[in-house]
């Protein structure tokens, strides 16, 4: 059964989703609570699984990961084995920040952050190696508009 949450523990999460780093004592005062129950609820949410993991977000460009692709996969081979060799592929390749299987023509999508389009190719060509693929589309992001890791907790059920 998933846990349930209340509108002090949105309050939390909110402080939470923008700086995991803030204290006990700053995110009491934000949410307008003392720390102990704030500090219970957010032991709460931990155990729940409502929070995963604390983390810092890095800049990529900063760090010389100035080329992002939206690669989409196509592919005619949809038994447990291939997926499980996919999946492992994806797993130990730390360029792919995100996959997704998806429904409609396209079977898979991958965010993948690399330096530049060489760095791009190194990573596909070892893909390719390992994972027979019908058909890869890679499309470069020239700008990010929007990135963020919020939830809109306010519109939770």
């Amino acid at each position: 059964m998933a846990l349930r949450i209340d509108d002090m523990d949105r309050k939390i999460l909110n402080e939470l989703q923008q700086d995991a780093a803030l204290s006990l004592d700053e995110i009491a005062k934000r949410v307008g609570s003392s720390k102990t129950p704030v500090w219970n609820r957010i032991r709460k949410l931990r155990e729940g699984g409502i929070i995963k993991q604390q983390t810092a977000l890095l800049d990529a460009e900063a760090l010389g990961f100035e080329a992002c692709f939206f690669v989409l996969i196509r592919t005619s081979a949809h038994e447990a084995e291939w997926q499980a060799k996919f999946l492992k592929a994806l797993q130990d390749r730390p360029e792919v920040q995100e996959a997704h299987r998806l429904a409609g023509d396209i079977d898979y999508i991958l965010k993948v952050r690399v330096a530049n389009a060489r760095a791009y190719d190194t990573f596909y060509q070892a893909l390719i190696s390992e994972v027979r693929v019908h058909n890869v589309t890679a499309l470069l992001s020239m700008e990010e508009i929007k990135s963020t890791t919020m939830l809109p907790l306010a519109d939770a059920p």
